[in-house]
């Protein structure tokens, strides 16, 4: 298997939930052409930063009750994964990314928790399942640092209540928090990395009804070629 002159090898974690969820056309144009729509989101990201900042050197008691006992090991890690085998043959493919936290718990497993900034509160832990497992697989066969054993994985997410404060010098942000675990599933992932490397390394397949970004590519062609 070889990959185009423009192709992208790593597989990021969060493709193969949004990405994978959405427009296989729009994913197949990226991986092959490096083609991909513009996203900013910078209040998202500075939000996230902080909660996951707030957390260094805490305790699992300390982030929330539900969570396994452990204790915050790392904190905004890459993760880089030997080839990846489908089938039986090894593929040019990796999955790369960064894990929001680490944990270490008491028996020396680890486990990987993603910090989310929600407009409300509500379970999203089977979405997020296949990035959280892509975090695990990385950290279990990684390509150069040694192995790790993930025993546990999910989401803290934080959701605003009310705004609190009197004047406009002490404005705050009231937040529930609420701990959403993931169940360990090396099977499923291994399924859905053979599946996307099988359909980013296959001839471009449609695009997804409605989807808003290739009616943009499309309206546009056809507009610009008809001037």
């Amino acid at each position: 298997m070889e990959l185009g002159k423009n192709a992208r090898a790593f597989i990021s974690p969060s493709d193969l939930t949004y990405g994978w969820d959405n427009c296989h056309r729009c994913l197949w144009l990226y991986y092959n052409h490096q083609v991909k729509a513009p996203l900013t989101m910078p209040l998202v990201g500075d939000l996230a930063e902080m909660q996951e900042l707030s957390y260094i050197g805490k305790s699992s008691g300390e982030m929330h009750a539900d969570m396994p006992e452990g204790k915050v090991h790392k904190h905004a890690g890459w993760v880089v994964s030997k080839p990846i085998v489908v089938d039986g043959q090894e593929t040019p493919f990796a999955v790369r990314g960064k894990y929001d936290l680490l944990m270490e718990h008491p028996d020396g497993t680890f486990g990987i928790v993603d910090c989310k900034f929600q407009a409300k509160q509500s379970d999203k832990s089977k979405f997020y399942a296949a990035q959280l497992e892509a975090y695990a697989f990385a950290l279990e066969n990684p390509a150069k640092d040694a192995a790790l054993k993930i025993s546990t994985a999910g989401l803290l997410v934080w959701a605003p209540v009310k705004i609190r404060g009197k004047t406009s010098e002490n404005f705050g942000m009231e937040l529930s928090c609420a701990w959403y675990p993931t169940k360990r599933d090396p099977e499923f992932i291994a399924n859905r990395l053979s599946e996307f490397i099988k359909m980013i390394t296959g001839a471009c397949p449609p695009s997804k009804d409605n989807c808003e970004q290739c009616r943009y590519i499309d309206t546009r062609t056809e507009i610009l070629a008809n001037l």
